[in-house]
């Protein structure tokens, strides 16, 4: 069979860029003084759209977006629907292991140092999961095996350990990867059902997001065994799977319009539903707060209320004007977003090891913003440079 070529949307890669560069610099700044408070994070119980809070939304949606070009990709080049559904349930189970070393990294400092624990699960999950089909040892699958199972032992030795020492494993909330992966592989199972019928991706989408209305609302009371079956089987509440399906949702209305050549009507629609997105909001505001946190449905009707316009102008600008110099500086973001991810769980560590730290006096105010986004674009530069040599991840 003739191998296909991938097809990749130019909006789609500059989305996930900006996004992991946002997602980087959100995760330095709270160290950062004299800042607007709408940078970061709103608490628990505070009414507020922080700039932190719509960041991972913002990922889960590119996810979303991702997931029909991945899995018809795979199908074009020859792969079955039974090993495309084994490659979705590896690479959640990836997300999800990851996710949860990240959660307990903290937990289990008190058995071994921080600095130890990251360097350990950094390196373990490079031994993994490096995409070894594009360096020289592509042709030798007895060396690629072995590293993998050297770096398997080292994540099951560090889980040993912890236990051995009385800090046990915890779920938790699964972790920023965790539920990437519970929404990555439901949103997968999902298309692969639906399978290029639009109607049935969308009505799914309206469907998960009034479970996530369902899920906040006590119209279902809590003692119920059917709030515990419908509502809670799945982690992280219905809002991230509501992301990362309108996310599909989006993905598959921009291959149905371009495929027709009408980019115009494209714009509109997105336009038009990021109306919906924002009337829906503002009913849902009178009823819940807008919280990450609590997962409201506030939350993520004022996010998609974002997004949707925010994909529309990144893609007129992308894939119908083909401006696509000024994505130059972060494109690593976009092609290798784990890689990406997992620096900093290095640099951190070690400059906390090592006291690398700048004058207290640089973190405040905008020395500090442009410090933390210099911060962003240095990681995403050292990705670029290790996708030269070939060390990157890949799931």
């Amino acid at each position: 069979m003739k191998p296909t070529k991938t097809t990749r949307v130019a909006s789609i890669d500059a989305l996930r860029a900006l996004t992991m560069m946002l997602m980087l610099f959100v995760n330095d700044i709270p160290s950062l003084k004299g800042v607007p408070h709408w940078l970061f994070h709103a608490a628990a119980d505070e009414d507020m759209l922080g700039f932190s809070d719509t960041i991972f939304p913002a990922f889960l949606f590119c996810v979303g977006m991702s997931v029909p070009f991945a899995i018809d990709n795979r199908l074009k080049r020859g792969a079955s629907q039974f090993s495309v559904l084994g490659h979705v349930l590896w690479r959640s189970l990836a997300l999800i292991v990851m996710g949860l070393f990240i959660l307990n990294s903290h937990t289990c400092s008190e058995c071994m140092s921080y600095l130890s624990y990251s360097l350990l699960m950094v390196a373990a999950f490079f031994l993994i999961w490096t995409a070894y089909g594009n360096t020289v040892l592509k042709d030798k699958p007895v060396v690629v095996n072995t590293l993998k199972v050297i770096g398997v032992g080292v994540l099951v030795g560090i889980v040993v350990w912890c236990d051995y020492s009385g800090k046990h494993f915890e779920t938790g909330w699964w972790g920023i990867l965790g539920l990437i992966g519970w929404s990555y592989l439901f949103t997968a199972l999902i298309y692969l059902i639906c399978r290029r019928k639009m109607k049935w991706v969308l009505v799914a989408a309206v469907i998960v997001m009034l479970l996530c209305v369902l899920n906040s609302s006590s119209l279902i009371p809590h003692d119920w065994f059917a709030r515990n079956l419908i509502l809670s089987f799945l982690p992280g509440g219905w809002a991230e799977h509501a992301f990362c399906m309108a996310g599909l949702a989006a993905s598959m209305l921009l291959r149905y319009y371009k495929g027709r050549e009408a980019n115009g009507r494209l714009i509109t629609v997105f336009l038009l539903i990021g109306v919906v997105m924002l009337v829906a909001g503002i009913c849902a505001h009178q009823y819940w707060i807008i919280s990450k946190i609590q997962d409201t449905p506030t939350w993520l009707f004022y996010c998609l209320a974002i997004f949707f316009p925010l994909t529309a102008a990144v893609y007129w600008l992308m894939d119908i004007k083909q401006h696509t110099s000024w994505t130059w500086l972060i494109a690593p973001a976009g092609t290798a977003t784990l890689t990406c991810y997992m620096l900093p769980y290095v640099w951190y560590p070690v400059s906390d090891a090592l006291g690398l730290h700048l004058p207290e006096g640089w973190w405040y105010g905008v020395v500090g913003i442009l410090i933390s986004l210099a911060y962003s674009l240095i990681v995403i530069q050292i990705v670029r440079w290790m996708q030269h040599i070939r060390l990157v991840m890949k799931l």
